[in-house]
């Protein structure tokens, strides 16, 4: 009965792939699994007879039916909860860099940094929007953020497609230290009673080497590809001549305020959102009255909440699914305990080698059905210190860099207008390539 059950789970998986490289809703999806794979092991449990099965999974066979659906429907959840606080306050952080000029600033003197030089503005750039998006999070920041920077670039006689892909890779290796992201990541890692298994503090050592990689390897794409080309840079200033409104050099500091508070003074990540957001408020004069501060305050909370509204719904469907296939895991075992190689060299060189399956919400994506891929690795014993930065890897390269399924990806692609062939030749080859440097990483450090 064990083999028929866990069969039909596997299919299910199957199914979800499918479902979610096809562009369905992924939060319907896993709310949609996370029923299956609480019901079909339930009825397992009933029918099952085997006494070496029954003897090794004693304590979850024993499990009653209100239990499991408290586990599932009502502790998952309600686990994620305090980490979404965590998400909220990282997004009105974001809309305050926004709304008082500080990331634009920095990329007008940036440009101006790097004058008639292509080549040297475009490394630039990336460099800054790597270091803006350590903090900035969401579809409306890199919309507000692209359309100062596309046109700069395509100014200076960058190729469309180039334009667009190192853009889209800088956002993304600024993500892998982002608090913001991180906190959407810890969904996945959560201990019975709703706690993250995996701390910032024990992942930004390994996000700081996955942000140097991808970002350096963004530099060298920028440099081979501009290597024999002949651009006109005649317009390359044009983007600046215009008087503009600076926000303060010393506000300028303020993207970076809540990541070294957290890393060097361990100062909690909420209330470094908010020293750095008051910071940036204050020196940018956008605290002159009370009344003033109260509608500033108000408008960039609203707009950070709706920035990250769309995934905070799939995220909490996320803690759900993540119970239901701890109830399924003695069927993993059962299946694929003598299947699926219980050896870390073998997984890491499996997503190196089937790294694109990131893409369209696959299963190496964390936000598509890589959290099912998660919970059978989980089911069949690999660690969270070494499950985490494999999948993290996958999902921000292939995913949130690389992935037209991606909403900031398919604005860009619309807004420089190229088509999605051109985008993905360049970004498939490019985050398969930074893939699987970082998973051999992963493997060095935690295999």
């Amino acid at each position: 009965m064990e083999y028929i059950i866990g069969v039909l789970i596997l299919i299910t998986f199957v199914c979800l792939a499918i479902y979610a490289a096809r562009g369905g809703n992924l939060m319907i999806g896993m709310l949609v699994m996370a029923v299956l794979w609480t019901v079909l092991p339930m009825i397992g449990y009933k029918f099952i007879t085997n006494p070496d099965f029954i003897a090794a999974n004693q304590k979850i066979i024993n499990i009653t039916w209100i239990q499991a659906f408290t586990k599932v429907f009502q502790s998952g959840p309600e686990g994620w909860g305090t980490v979404l606080v965590n998400v909220v306050f990282g997004a009105w952080f974001g809309r305050v860099l926004l709304q008082t000029g500080i990331a634009s600033t920095l990329i007008r003197k940036t440009t101006e940094l790097g004058g008639d030089k292509p080549a040297i503005t475009c490394i630039l750039l990336s460099c800054v929007t790597t270091l803006v998006f350590s903090s900035l999070f969401g579809a409306g920041a890199v919309v507000a953020i692209g359309v100062i920077i596309l046109p700069i670039y395509m100014a200076l006689g960058i190729p469309k497609v180039l334009s667009v892909c190192v853009f889209m890779l800088s956002i993304g290796a600024g993500m892998f230290i982002n608090p913001v992201l991180f906190g959407q990541y810890t969904a996945f890692f959560l201990n019975e009673s709703g706690k993250a298994t995996y701390t910032y503090e024990t992942y930004i050592q390994w996000g700081g080497i996955a942000l140097a990689v991808q970002l350096g390897f963004t530099i060298l794409l920028v440099l081979f590809s501009m290597r024999k080309k002949k651009v006109h840079t005649w317009a390359a200033d044009r983007p600046v001549r215009q008087k503009r409104n600076y926000a303060p050099g010393i506000s300028l500091l303020t993207p970076f305020i809540p990541v070294i508070l957290l890393i060097f003074f361990k100062v909690p990540i909420i209330l470094g959102f908010l020293l750095g957001g008051f910071f940036a408020l204050f020196v940018c004069g956008k605290l002159k009255t009370f009344s003033g501060a109260c509608r500033v305050f108000n408008k960039d909370f609203f707009d950070g909440v709706v920035d990250t509204a769309p995934l905070v719904g799939f995220l909490l469907m996320v803690p759900m699914f993540n119970k239901a296939a701890e109830l399924c895991i003695p069927y993993f075992n059962a299946l694929l305990g003598g299947i699926v190689p219980n050896n870390t060299l073998v997984i890491t060189l499996v997503f190196c080698l089937l790294a694109p399956l990131a893409l369209f919400r696959g299963p190496f994506t964390l936000f598509g059905c890589g959290a099912a891929t998660l919970g059978i690795l989980k089911g069949i014993g690999f660690s969270t210190g070494y499950l985490a930065p494999l999948m993290i890897a996958s999902t921000t390269v292939m995913n949130v860099s690389c992935c037209i399924t991606q909403s900031w990806i398919v604005w860009g692609i619309g807004y420089a207008k190229i088509s999605t062939k051109e985008f993905l030749k360049m970004s498939i080859i490019t985050g398969w390539i930074i893939c699987c440097i970082l998973q051999i990483i992963t493997y060095v450090m935690f295999g």
